[in-house]
């Protein structure tokens, strides 16, 4: 049975994804930091009858974040999928947030991606499959969310140093840019928004994109060249 890990596994993307995934067959493992957070996720897979396996650590944990993924891959083999949707989301503006503040929120939004990435992203290139997700944003920046926007620059520059090193060897690294505040209903519902993980792991190699763009609009394409480029593998 093929595995799906969800790293930061809240109750609006990191849950749809979960249950998209499930839908799918895919046994799950979510990770969040909270115990409340990690059960109503697994109340919200569970109906769809597949392995689930909850697990705390913290993204800024490097050591709590390496285990969880070790314990993943024990019990569920080395996943097929993982995705990366931490985030701290504040309003901040220039010279709101101290030196801390600014670290704390790029350690989350950044650091705690690449250690996941950097912890199984070879073991997905040396099988020659995989998929390895981030949740983006802020199409453009806005200096109301100096640190998000910073976070989610990173996040593209992230996505491009990894599939530049794992790409070739059969790792889809890519992006979900989600352009707007997630709420069910809406035109951010996080199940809409899920799909976009779905369509990104089981893209063909030759058409990988590396950053898809969810606008709300039921025109918005998934057009890569808007937003970050395709990247045909020979």
């Amino acid at each position: 049975m093929p595995g799906a890990v969800i790293i930061g596994a809240g109750p609006g993307i990191g849950q749809a994804v979960a249950r998209r995934f499930a839908r799918e067959g895919f046994a799950i493992t979510l990770i969040a930091r909270s115990d409340s957070t990690l059960r109503a996720g697994a109340e919200a897979v569970a109906r769809s009858d597949v392995p689930v396996l909850a697990l705390a650590a913290d993204s800024t944990d490097e050591h709590a974040l390496r285990s969880a993924l070790d314990e993943a891959a024990d019990r569920h083999g080395l996943p097929e999928v993982v995705v990366y949707n931490a985030a701290i989301i504040q309003a901040d503006g220039p010279g709101d947030l101290p030196l801390r503040g600014h670290l704390d929120a790029w350690a989350v939004n950044v650091v705690g991606a690449l250690t996941a990435a950097a912890h199984v992203a070879p073991a997905m290139a040396a099988r020659g499959s995989g998929s390895f997700l981030i949740t983006g944003g802020m199409p453009e920046p806005k200096p109301q969310y100096v640190s998000l926007s910073l976070g989610k620059a990173g996040v593209r520059t992230l996505v491009t140093l990894l599939d530049q090193r794992y790409g070739p060897s059969g790792v889809h690294v890519a992006s979900v840019t989600v352009a707007g505040p997630v709420a069910p209903g809406t035109d951010f519902d996080p199940d809409d928004i899920a799909e976009r993980y779905w369509r990104l792991h089981t893209q063909p190699r030759g058409r990988w994109e590396r950053e898809v763009l969810h606008t709300g609009r039921t025109t918005d394409s998934a057009n890569a060249d808007a937003v970050g480029g395709t990247r045909p593998i020979p």
